[in-house]
């Protein structure tokens, strides 16, 4: 006689089964394992983060429905993941995840003015009827601080968007304008203020919007003749967070009605959070008196991740996922890809996709093929450190003996070598290759190419090391 739970889960399969395609069914459902019903809340075991991941963008309707339909209108969903650990003698274990925790991100309806009919001729003196609007926070509920991987890099963005989310409008941080270049982070970032906001302050007004969202909404109100609608609704805001401000750039109309929320909100106390490519000194077609009130806040910079950062960033995603690759595997693809932290989390979904999926092993080779597979269209520029670790592999050297002050001879070669390369292949200044080095300054740097290039010509040996090491960095 089977459970309750698994009746339950039978029954929903049966529906379920009866709307999607079999092999989507036979991949997505038929691994799922019913685990308990308790009260209205049914668990069920799926094999990975990236299994639930899916379910959650591709499935949620459809499993929402047929839960409450047999389940009740309470009825509800939560998923209990294994966590596995390529340790032989590691024991799984679970980690339960509820379905879309965006609820608790919606505002509460806020009220703005409702404009009589157009062709009644409004007094000035009466204030217009009142209407409540629900309004959709945006906040992606993945872009957690939780979710977020301090460094050296991001550091003070993280910290002030923290205390900005302690104390939204209250601190020196309004605005907030975190910029950086793409794929460090801002975006998540800027969710991770708006979702801190809404959780320690439910009743705030909190709205996450792209800006050319922004501007079309501005050109669709002037379309309409709704302009003062659109301007009143942005007033109601307690937070209000604008993505991408620099594409503002240009757009002179749009900038001139950002101004005048930005005023009324900065004036009435409210958070303003924005995320821009570039520091306001260097955007371009941009107001003056626009870019003055960008500085009356804090501009804080996300910065390239170091190599220490990008591994973190990987394990937390990886633990997230409950799979635990290879450590030669995170390192290779942190060596990879080190100036796009997008670029990077892709490629580890794709690898984390082939376990999955295809159960199969993550090997350093399999690795080093869908990486490269991956980023194969991305002009990449090899980075400092996978300089350094290609050398060192090649000379069987440790990277700490590198960076040290020894003067043995094989140890100084190699770093020569190093550095030579990473003048040759890398845009990076001989201030920062001396810096990776150990704390060299530039004149050393300059004395090892000029030594690197004297021995090319008269040392055999020498000159297969400078060969055999650029086919494998240009493999890279």
């Amino acid at each position: 006689m089977s459970q309750l739970h698994e009746q339950k889960w039978e029954a929903c399969l049966k529906v379920i089964k009866d709307n999607i395609p079999l092999q989507a069914f036979k991949t997505w459902f038929s691994p799922i394992v019913p685990v308990k019903l308790e009260g209205d809340i049914l668990t069920i075991q799926v094999p990975s983060h990236f299994f639930y991941e899916w379910l959650e963008e591709h499935y949620i309707g459809l499993l929402k429905k047929v839960i409450k339909k047999e389940l009740g209108a309470n009825g509800r969903l939560e998923y209990s993941i294994i966590m596995e650990k390529n340790a032989t003698n590691s024991t799984p274990y679970t980690v339960n995840l509820p379905t879309s925790g965006k609820s608790s991100l919606k505002n509460a309806p806020v009220t703005v003015p409702l404009n009589v009919n157009e062709n009644e001729i409004r007094n000035p003196f009466v204030i217009p009827g009142l209407k409540k609007v629900n309004v959709d926070s945006n906040l992606n509920p993945s872009y957690s601080f939780e979710n977020f991987v301090e460094g050296d890099c991001n550091r003070l963005a993280r910290s002030a968007g923290y205390a900005v989310a302690n104390k939204p409008g209250g601190t020196a941080f309004n605005p907030l304008l975190i910029y950086g270049g793409v794929g460090l982070g801002k975006t998540h970032l800027a969710n991770a203020i708006g979702i801190g906001i809404k959780n320690q302050f439910p009743n705030k007004t909190v709205l996450y919007v792209g800006s050319e969202k922004f501007a079309h909404q501005f050109i669709d109100s002037i379309k309409n003749n709704t302009t003062n609608d659109f301007i009143h609704f942005y007033q109601m805001m307690d937070v209000l967070i604008i993505d991408d401000v620099q594409f503002f750039s240009g757009k002179e109309k749009t900038q001139d009605v950002f101004f005048h929320i930005f005023n009324h909100l900065h004036q009435n106390g409210k958070q303003i959070i924005l995320t821009s490519d570039k520091p306001p000194v260097e955007m371009q077609g941009m107001e003056q008196r626009l870019l003055s009130r960008f500085k009356w806040g804090l501009s804080a910079d996300l910065q390239s991740p170091d190599l220490e950062t990008r591994i973190a960033i990987l394990e937390k995603k990886m633990y997230g996922n409950g799979i635990d690759l290879p450590k030669e595997v995170v390192e290779y693809l942190a060596y990879s890809i080190n100036t796009n932290i997008r670029e990077m989390e892709g490629a580890l979904t794709s690898l984390l996709a082939q376990a999955s999926l295809n159960k199969k092993a993550i090997t350093l080779d399999l690795a080093k093929q869908m990486i490269d597979k991956f980023v194969k269209n991305t002009a990449r520029e090899v980075s400092i450190e996978y300089i350094q670790k290609v050398v060192c592999d090649y000379f069987d050297l440790e990277i700490e003996i590198l960076k040290s002050k020894t003067r043995k001879r094989e140890v100084v070669q190699a770093r020569q070598i190093a550095m030579y390369f990473s003048k040759k292949l890398t845009k990076s200044s001989l201030a920062n290759i001396g810096a990776h080095c150990g704390g060299k300054d530039h004149a050393t740097v300059l004395h090892a190419c000029r030594t690197v290039n004297n021995l090319s010509e008269t040392d055999k040996q020498f000159k297969t090391y400078l060969t055999d090491l650029e086919k494998k960095l240009s493999m890279q």
